[in-house]
């Protein structure tokens, strides 16, 4: 293979690695974000869960308020009876009795109700409590396990940016500015192989003329569709 083309191939796969590695490393951070995200979204829930036990025990306070006042109005009544002249004074402090007494009934319910509401909420509270401090001793584990994954991925990039670096300082200027060129637009498809006397890069059939240019890898040979830079692999690398 000519020099030069066997500069760039080596070239272009540097740089595919070098584009894998940031993927790679995105990657590894999603794995603790999903963590993180679950545990804020129980966070919200705690928030959510303390904000109604909040409101349920105002409510059970405003009942309890209203419980005493009635309760007081029943000692007024029954003072009042002491006081009664005539039947018709007597069936009103009944009747005034009676709906007192049905809504001290109704207040003392309204109040279980409450609190039955509030130990249910209360033991959410708990449940949601104990997931997150799962949750936070996940993502400590995780968070070790995910830096070390991206110190050894950034340590396999410094060897790869280093051999890189070493390769540039043989390729030609002018072979290089060509290659960086065609990778504008390319991206890390600059350089392509041929297989079944197809561009790896934009799939197109080439001449026979060309294929067989190709093979022999006298010269640096473009696409003549897509303008990539082609060589061909080793039977055994293709197989």
């Amino acid at each position: 293979m000519n020099k030069y083309l066997e500069d760039l191939v080596k070239l272009s796969k540097f740089d595919t690695q070098i584009s894998m590695f940031e993927p790679q490393i995105e990657n590894e951070k999603a794995k603790l974000a999903t963590f993180v995200e679950t545990a804020e979204a129980i966070k919200v829930s705690i928030n959510n869960t303390y904000v109604l036990i909040d409101e349920v025990k105002s409510k059970r306070t405003k009942n309890n308020i209203h419980l005493a006042e009635l309760k007081t109005k029943l000692d007024d009544i029954a003072k009042k009876h002491k006081e009664v002249q005539n039947e018709k004074e007597l069936k009103a402090l009944q009747l005034e009795e009676e709906i007192a007494k049905e809504q001290i009934s109704f207040a003392n319910e309204e109040i279980a109700r409450l609190d039955e509401i509030t130990e249910e909420r209360e033991s959410q509270l708990k449940e949601f409590q104990e997931k997150l401090a799962q949750e936070e001793e996940s993502i400590k584990d995780i968070q070790i396990a995910v830096d070390n994954q991206i110190e050894d991925i950034n340590k396999q990039r410094n060897v790869v940016y280093q051999q890189r670096s070493e390769l540039l300082e043989k390729v030609d200027s002018k072979i290089l500015t060509f290659y960086e060129k065609i990778r504008r637009w390319a991206k890390d498809t600059a350089v392509v192989p041929v297989k079944k006397q197809a561009c790896y890069g934009c799939h197109m059939k080439i001449n026979d003329k060309t294929y067989a240019e190709v093979v022999k890898s006298d010269e640096i040979i473009n696409c003549p569709h897509c303008g990539r830079i082609l060589y061909k692999e080793d039977e055994t690398v293709e197989a």
